[in-house]
């Protein structure tokens, strides 16, 4: 038997697996600490079919989905702790088989291909529901879902089962991502435009990085007035959009790109960096001293903030580091990938719909002839820089939709506007595909036709678990000819692959030009 093994990202060794150690650096004993955990959740979903859940046990099936996701926990003692909390609540809400960590991914490969998909689809969405819990908002039947699903893992399904469970799924996931919506949207307004400097001023500052809006607000108010700036950095940028998080004026700009170039844009950083949700990479010895993580994410030996009883967070350390470390001692000019020093973000379904009349009228006279939403994650494999030419080479009478840190492949270009909307509209984390999905669905109702009428074609790219949620909800809702890459999932069998190209018209990228040529004709 392999040491581990691994295939739930886009980087997976060989493009089928990782079984010595993680392309992400996760270890053989992380990796087996990750499936072990993830047979007690389905074991404990097991026991909550039969006797019903706890709000605890709610609290742990979706902590622990969201602990096995890419680049959230390296900490195998930790992942144990949690692990162990799991089988504590499933003794009390009453015994359930756990299966073995070692059949999790062995076994008919398009039965290990259709339960893994739905497995990445539950740990997706499993940050989308923590994220909303921690803002007040839950909603039973997604909750009640991830126990559905993982116990569905003990069963015998034939493929059109699967897919139908899979579909579910999707819908399953928009109602989450929805919630979240409002979660974000009820504590922090509706997102408007605004223009992000990446330029970083002298002084003390902190970077920001991951999902979590809640941390970032308490943060912000933890450093009023105390010559701290705060700066974003990755999946962070659409903070600057919500006007109770942007009213901070020390709240400057956005650090650097993507997270997987943090390696070396963090590199001798004079700066403490929080981490917030994933994408943690092993930190350099150049500042590890000066990385904090809190909430699920954890690496061994690096400082963690835990919440209080209340859920609220003492940053005091943090905001200490940062004195400590002083920042840069003059103004640092620092661009995006393009070389340019501005993005803009904010354009979530409240302004898009809110311009609903002019976009339709330009729609109409012919000013905007196609759209494209071209989003999703980045990361570090050969390839992505497909996206920069695509977008680059977007007819200057198209309109290019974008969300989640893929963005940062163009987000810094400037294509102009038409009519006064900008050809490039950031419509914010990749949860925000909610929004995407909402002025999709409003204008086919405007022109009267079924989404996949619309001049609207998806280019997305994919990384870790949360792309497959999203993926899945798209295709949930009938959404067709969706271009995917850089590559495909290792997870995806070539079986189940052809039911989604035959089903679906899903359609790995190839170049540019030669898909551009095929959208638009």
């Amino acid at each position: 038997m392999s040491e581990m093994f691994c295939f739930q990202c886009e980087q997976t060794a060989k493009g089928t697996g990782c079984t010595m150690s993680g392309v992400c650096g996760k270890t053989p004993v992380t990796a087996q600490a990750q499936d072990k955990l993830t047979c007690e959740m389905i074991a404990l979903a097991e026991a909550v079919i039969k006797n019903g859940s706890t709000k605890r046990s709610d609290e742990l099936v979706v902590d622990g989905l969201f602990t096995t996701i890419t680049n959230v926990n390296f900490d195998a003692e930790r992942i144990y702790v949690l692990k162990e909390e799991i089988t504590k609540e499933r003794e009390r809400i009453g015994d359930a088989e756990v299966p073995s960590y070692e059949t999790l991914f062995h076994g008919d490969t398009d039965m290990i291909s259709l339960r893994s998909t739905l497995l990445f689809g539950l740990r997706g969405m499993a940050a989308y529901a923590h994220h909303a819990r921690i803002l007040g908002q839950e909603d039973i039947e997604v909750t009640q879902w991830f126990y559905k699903g993982l116990s569905e893992f003990n069963k015998d399904h034939t493929v059109d089962e699967w897919l139908k469970l899979i579909m579910e799924f999707g819908q399953i996931n928009l109602k989450c991502m929805a919630l979240l919506d409002k979660a974000n949207t009820g504590a922090y307004g509706t997102p408007e435009p605004t223009k992000v400097t990446s330029n970083i001023e002298k002084g003390p500052f902190i970077v920001v990085t991951g999902h979590d809006l809640h941390d970032i607000s308490m943060l912000l108010k933890q450093t009023e007035g105390k010559g701290v700036n705060v700066y974003t950095h990755g999946e962070m940028l659409p903070t600057h959009a919500y006007p109770e998080l942007k009213k901070y004026s020390h709240l400057k700009g956005n650090f650097g790109t993507a997270w997987q170039n943090q390696q070396k844009e963090f590199d001798n950083i004079p700066a403490p960096i929080l981490f917030t949700t994933n994408c943690i990479m092993t930190p350099k010895p150049s500042y590890k001293d000066n990385v904090f993580t809190t909430s699920v994410v954890r690496f061994p030996d690096v400082k963690h903030i835990t919440a209080k009883e209340d859920g609220t967070k003492d940053f005091s350390e943090v905001i200490a580091k940062a004195i400590e470390l002083g920042g840069y001692s003059e103004d640092r000019p620092m661009t995006g990938i393009n070389g340019g020093d501005t993005m803009t973000t904010g354009f979530g379904r409240g302004t898009v719909l809110a311009a609903a009349d002019t976009v339709i009228d330009a729609v109409k006279s012919g000013a905007i002839k196609h759209f494209f939403l071209v989003g999703g994650c980045d990361g570090a494999k050969p390839g992505r820089n497909y996206y920069t030419e695509f977008v680059k080479q977007t007819p200057s009478d198209t309109v290019v939709l974008t969300l989640a840190c893929g963005k940062f492949r163009f987000n810094d270009l400037d294509l102009g506007d038409i009519g006064g909307l900008p050809r490039i509209m950031d419509m914010g984390q990749c949860n925000d595909a909610y929004s995407a999905i909402e002025v999709a669905v409003a204008l086919s109702k405007a022109f009267d036709c079924g989404v996949n009428d619309l001049p609207l074609t998806l280019v997305l790219s994919w990384y870790e678990q949360k792309a497959v949620c999203i993926l899945l909800t798209l295709l949930s809702l009938g959404i067709k000819n969706i271009y995917i890459g850089p590559s495909l999932p290792a997870f995806v069998s070539s079986n189940v692959l052809g039911v989604l190209v035959d089903k679906f018209g899903l359609t790995p990228i190839s170049t540019p030009e030669e898909d551009l040529k095929k959208i638009l004709g």
